[in-house]
């Protein structure tokens, strides 16, 4: 008797996944809907991006949120005040949202609100600098997002999430002047493991990028203006 190595029990989980994933992505494209999967470390500071992204696009674009935490509905709340619908998923001890997951999401949404209504739908991943970037969910571009206070070196330490990304946000760069770091450095290394990924460095709290941010997203939310999906394998 062989038993299953724990390589391929990894290769079978995220082939199950891509199956899910695949499901997920189909329902987006027959809604009309684009789904970006927002992904970082956490205290990175994802929900605050949300957050200025809902107030700047919500009077253009009917946007709903599927908000991944492991135990609380926290950030969850904190985006419902936007008047959005919110569909709040929590993982218990996992450290990703997964397909199947998002596609309980998906289902949650479909129940309370007209899906072709909507134009985007922001996946807010649980906050992890590695697993979430392995587990596909339907997303039509995956946007990560890197704290100025976490270091220069990141990128290359855990290069699988920036390997994938199409966006990368560079967050909290108010904070530059305080911090031994260099902002040019992480995009440099960000681009040795990525060369084609845009790279917008932001501030939720002074706004600085924040609209070259929101132009990206206008720009790639609809049928016409989607984010080729990335390549598997």
């Amino acid at each position: 008797m062989h038993l299953p190595t724990d390589t391929a029990i990894g290769l079978n989980l995220l082939h199950a996944n891509q199956d899910g994933a695949d499901h997920n992505r189909a329902h987006f494209d027959r809604w009309g809907i684009t789904c970006f999967n927002v992904m970082s470390s956490p205290g990175a500071g994802k929900t605050a991006l949300l957050e200025k992204t809902l107030a700047a696009l919500t009077p253009d674009l009917n946007i709903a949120v599927i908000e991944g935490d492991m135990t609380t509905e926290l950030d969850a709340d904190r985006l419902r005040q936007y008047g959005v619908p919110v569909i709040a998923i929590n993982t218990g001890r996992a450290c990703h949202l997964d397909a199947r997951m998002v596609a309980g999401g998906i289902h949650t949404l479909e129940r309370h609100h007209n899906p072709q209504a909507l134009d985007l739908v922001l996946v807010e991943n649980v906050g992890n600098l590695v697993c979430p970037a392995e587990f596909e969910v339907g997303e039509h571009a995956k946007i990560a997002l890197l704290s100025i206070t976490e270091g220069e070196d990141k990128p290359l330490k855990y290069p699988v999430m920036f390997r994938e990304a199409d966006v990368l946000l560079i967050t909290k760069t108010d904070l530059a002047p305080y911090l031994d770091v260099d902002v040019a450095q992480i995009e440099a290394n960000v681009r040795q493991i990525n060369p084609q990924v845009t790279v917008i460095p932001v501030s939720a709290k002074t706004g600085a990028g924040l609209t070259t941010w929101f132009d990206w997203v206008k720009v790639h939310t609809g049928t016409s203006g989607r984010v080729p999906a990335m390549p598997q394998g």
